[in-house]
C-alpha cells in the first residue's frame, strides 16, 4: 500500500514539473523519464543545443544557438559557425539558428565541389567537359550534348540492326544512323526570281569575240596565201591606155602620138603574122 502511495505522488510531481516546462520553441523538445530529482531531455528544439541531458532544472537542459552559430542536430552539445560566401560566390539563403548560409555562383559559373557549393567553376557548354576549375573541349572519338557534363564515346553500332552508320560523330553528337536501302527523294532546287541574268550576257560576249577571232584569223589567211597572178593584177590595169581629154600641152600630144604608134606597130605585126600563118597553110600539100 505505501508502495503505491509513493508511485502516486511520484507521478503528480513529474506531471508538475513538465507542466512548468516552457512550451515556446527553444529548450527542450521531448522528454523522456526522469531520474530521481533530476528531468531528462531527449530532443532539443531545432536553434537549440542540449547542454545537459539530465539536470534538477528542465529550462537549462537546451539553449538556443548565439547569434551567427547555428545547429542541425537535435542533440548537439555545441552550436557551429555560419559558413561565409567568398570570391565568386553569391548569398542564396542567409544563416539562421537552425541551418547554414546557403551560397551559389555568379552567372556564368557553375558550383563545385558537390551540393555544398565550396567553390565555382566555369560553366563548360555543349561540346565541352569539365576539367578541374575550367572547361576543356570532347577528346576526338566523344561527344556531349548537355551543358556541364563529362563527354561520352561514339557508339560503335547502330541501335537498330536494320540502320547503318551515315555520318560520323563530332564533339556536340554521337554518330547518326539511318536505313541506306531507302533512298531519300533529292530535292529540286527551284532558281530564285532575284538570280541575275549574268552568265547570259557573258555567253553573249563570248560569242561576239569568237566571232571576231575567226574574222580576224581567215582575213590573215588569206592576205598570207595569195596567188602570184592576184599580185599581177593591179600591174596589168596600169598597163591598160589612159585615155584623157585633149589638152594644149605638147608633152601631152606627144605622149598621145606615141601611143598610137605603138599601137599600130602592134596591129601591123600581128596582120603580118596572121599572113604568113596563110601562106605556110596553102603551100602544104
Amino acid at each position: 500500500m505505501a508502495v503505491i502511495l509513493y508511485a502516486m505522488a511520484l507521478s503528480l510531481l513529474l506531471q508538475g514539473c513538465l507542466c512548468s516546462v516552457p512550451q515556446a520553441n527553444t529548450g527542450c523538445l521531448k522528454w523522456s523519464k526522469s531520474q530521481g530529482d533530476d528531468v531528462c531531455c531527449d530532443i532539443c528544439h531545432p536553434g537549440n543545443r542540449l547542454v545537459t541531458k539530465c539536470g534538477p532544472n528542465p529550462e537549462k537542459l537546451c539553449t538556443p544557438c548565439e547569434a551567427g552559430t547555428f545547429t542541425t542536430g537535435p542533440k548537439n552539445l555545441r552550436c557551429d559557425r555560419c559558413r561565409q560566401c567568398v570570391e565568386a560566390q553569391v548569398y542564396v539563403k542567409q544563416c539562421t539558428a537552425s541551418s547554414n548560409t546557403v551560397c551559389g555562383c555568379r552567372e556564368g559559373l557553375i558550383c563545385g565541389g558537390g551540393d555544398q557549393c565550396t567553390f565555382c567553376v566555369d560553366k563548360c557548354g555543349k561540346g565541352q567537359e569539365p576539367d578541374k576549375r575550367s572547361c576543356r573541349p570532347c577528346p576526338h572519338g566523344t561527344f556531349n550534348n548537355q551543358t556541364h557534363q563529362a563527354c561520352k564515346p561514339w557508339s560503335t553500332k547502330c541501335p537498330n540492326p536494320d540502320h547503318d552508320i551515315v555520318a560520323k560523330g563530332n564533339a556536340l553528337s554521337d554518330i547518326k544512323c539511318s536505313n541506306s536501302s531507302i533512298i531519300p527523294p533529292r530535292e529540286i532546287k527551284k532558281p530564285e526570281q532575284t538570280e541575275q541574268p549574268w552568265p547570259l550576257v557573258l555567253l553573249a560576249v563570248l560569242g561576239t569575240c569568237l566571232i571576231c577571232f575567226i574574222v580576224i584569223i581567215t582575213v590573215a589567211w588569206n592576205i598570207c596565201h595569195r596567188t602570184p597572178e592576184q599580185e599581177k593584177e593591179p600591174e596589168k590595169d596600169s598597163e591598160k591606155m589612159i585615155i584623157r581629154p585633149p589638152s594644149d600641152d605638147p608633152r601631152t600630144l606627144i605622149a598621145i602620138e606615141c601611143s598610137f604608134h605603138e599601137a599600130q606597130q602592134e596591129q601591123g605585126s600581128s596582120l603580118e603574122s596572121l599572113a604568113s600563118k596563110d601562106s605556110a597553110e596553102q603551100l602544104l600539100p
